[in-house]
């Protein structure tokens, strides 16, 4: 494969609708198309211009489809190439005409992500925005969606390069050292490097921080409802999300195995988890099945909801639900709620819940340096009363533990970008001990290296063919 050649792909998805687009970008695109298009010469035609016609096969003048080709020259296009769009009725047969005969004319079918990578070659975009438009494309929220943005028009990018040229600048001036050796002389002020090395390691440490809210964004937060039988957890579901999802009986027990949907919240996707209820005498081995299934999936949740019917339990009870259920996951944020407010006696009820929440106060001060936040609320499930507060609080818990949390403004949701920061973070450390332990140029110099070569890899000013491939290869075919 040669990125000289010219390539092309469907670029809308496959199967019959209204209109498919299929994309060619390359030098030889115009002409490739014009071999097969009537009516108008489109060597002539200037860039972002459309044009409607028909196209043939050349060798039998047999008419595929009656189309509109979008012109847009280099280096104004999505890969700085010639780019020409032909857009055409969304019959699988149709495309499948149209492809073989621009085949046929000498173009290839693109790679996935080639077109992308094309326009990261030729520098329309640096790697953090080529990955950014797979993130637009997978967007499910408007938050992400507004991450995505964000790094696509360069946010992320800008706020990197602007630490790289700064790290840039000391880093020459140490090889400048190094090139005098023998003369014992030093062009980088130590004092100035020290004070740099604060900010820049200070903004690595929120960005790496912010990418916990990124993966939040990216992903979604799994949300399992969990607690006794009977608590109202299916009910619980139906009420957030609007929908008879799960069913509901007054049997207890009556959820065997896990269900789950999801909703978004003010641009955040949660997916909730209605589980099996958690009892110690299980009714049947199907019953036992499911509470099993349950203890593992709070283990991969990233809040943990419990359920508790305010009529049933005594405040001791909860305590030590709560507490058994996170035994093994001391850092899961729990946010315990109790059901059926509607139907307990008020008096009794304020009394649990002033006694509830006066010992998740010392709870959580007890559990304060270990990040472990709670909260306690009452809600109807049935009436779907106390809801806005739900919600509100499980926003509060994600948003908590990311945006307060975090001095940038820039938020992290690749892995791979979260690794190099990782890497710089630690060689930018190596420097800061180097400079005060008094360690020599050469080892100074070296670190220095190895942090901007690793803040590089992010925006793609270091990079591997096999790294480019192990991306591009992610994105889906005709991008």
């Amino acid at each position: 494969m040669s990125h000289t050649d010219t390539i092309v792909a469907l670029s809308t998805p496959p199967g019959a609708g209204a209109l498919a687009v299929v994309r060619l970008s390359g030098a030889r695109a115009v002409a490739i198309v014009q071999a097969l298009f009537s009516k108008k010469n489109l060597a002539e035609q200037p860039g972002h211009t459309l044009h409607y016609g028909t196209l043939r096969e050349p060798a039998l003048g047999q008419v595929l489809d009656e189309v509109v080709v979008a012109l847009y020259r280099a280096p104004r296009s999505y890969t700085r190439e010639d780019v020409v769009e032909i857009s055409g009725h969304g019959s699988d047969f149709v495309v499948r005409q149209i492809l073989a005969a621009l085949l046929r004319q000498g173009a290839r079918l693109a790679e996935a992500g080639e077109f992308t990578k094309r326009a990261f070659l030729n520098g329309a975009l640096d790697l953090a925005q080529a990955e950014a438009v797979a993130d637009l494309i997978a967007a499910d929220s408007a938050l992400s969606q507004q991450v995505a943005l964000n790094q696509l028009r360069g946010g992320f990018s800008t706020e990197l390069r602007g630490l790289r040229a700064r790290l840039v600048r000391f880093a020459s001036l140490l090889e400048l050292e190094l090139d005098f050796g023998e003369e014992d002389v030093e062009f980088a002020d130590r004092t100035g490097l020290a004070r740099l090395l604060a900010e820049v390691r200070a903004v690595v440490s929120d960005l790496l921080r912010s990418f916990e809210l990124g993966n939040v964004v990216k992903n979604g937060v799994t949300v399992v409802i969990a607690g006794r039988p009977n608590a109202g957890k299916s009910t619980l579901l139906n009420a957030l999300l609007r929908e008879e999802r799960a069913i509901v009986s007054a049997t207890p027990g009556t959820t065997r195995d896990f269900i789950e949907d999801e909703i978004s919240l003010d641009g955040l996707r949660f997916r909730f988890v209605d589980t099996a209820g958690l009892r110690d005498d299980p009714a049947d081995e199907i019953e036992a099945i499911g509470v099993r299934r349950t203890r593992e999936r709070i283990g991969q949740a990233a809040l943990l909801l419990y359920l508790f019917d305010v009529s049933e339990l005594s405040a001791d009870e909860v305590r030590a639900d709560v507490a058994e259920l996170t035994r093994e996951l001391p850092r899961l944020p729990v946010l315990v709620v109790g059901n059926k407010r509607d139907v307990f006696n008020e008096q009794l009820a304020r009394s649990k819940e002033q006694l509830l929440l006066s010992d998740q106060q010392t709870a959580n001060h007890r559990q304060e340096t270990r990040n472990k936040k709670r909260e306690t609320l009452f809600i109807s499930a049935q009436r779907r009363e106390g809801l806005a507060e739900l919600e509100a609080a499980l926003l509060a818990q994600v948003r908590g533990a990311g945006l307060a949390g975090s001095g940038t403004t820039t938020i992290v949701t690749n892995a791979r970008h979260a690794r190099a920061l990782e890497v710089a973070a630690m060689h930018l450390a190596d420097v800061q001990a180097g400079l005060d332990s008094g360690r020599g140029t050469e080892l100074l110099a070296a670190d220095l290296r190895h942090a901007l070569g690793a803040l590089g890899e992010i925006t793609g000013e270091v990079s591997s063919e096999d790294l480019l491939t192990s991306i591009f290869t992610q994105f889906c075919i005709g991008k």
